[in-house]
């Protein structure tokens, strides 16, 4: 097998370090267990970052995910997990982490988790008017 499940997440350097963007990163995939069954729970992880002075490596992301896929943990865990590593691994000034979890026993569990930076305050929305009498097309 050319890759192995990784708890390591590897960064880069962010390429625009003076401007707030946002990164969102889909995880459809993403399988532990549950710590009183032992069944597995799927959940669609979604990661959104602002990067401060690195990015997290997206290979290395996937291999983070997988590695979960034999981990018994709650869901309210394992996302404040994934949130503590990727704030341990790249320092952004904000990270989110959206976890929406397959159904179980009637139920279909979404937790969100985030952290910001101190001091870090997001810039001001941005609100277009809506151009009147263009079709767009």
């Amino acid at each position: 097998m050319p890759s192995k499940p990784s708890k390591d997440l590897h960064t880069f350097v962010n390429p625009a370090p003076d401007r707030d963007y946002t990164i969102a990163i889909e995880l459809p995939e993403f399988t532990c267990l549950c710590p009183l069954t032992g069944q597995p729970d799927f959940a669609h992880i979604t990661l959104q970052y602002v990067p401060d002075a690195s990015c997290i490596e997206l290979k290395a992301l996937k291999l983070y995910i997988w590695s979960f896929r034999d981990d018994g943990a709650f869901h309210e865990a394992i996302t404040n997990r994934i949130l503590d590593d990727i704030v341990t691994a790249c320092q952004p000034r904000f990270a989110r982490v959206l976890a929406r979890f397959n159904v179980r026993g009637g139920t279909y569990p979404t937790v969100v988790a985030e952290y910001r930076k101190p001091g870090w305050q997001p810039p001001p929305p941005v609100v277009l008017p809506i151009a009147s009498g263009s079709s767009g097309g």
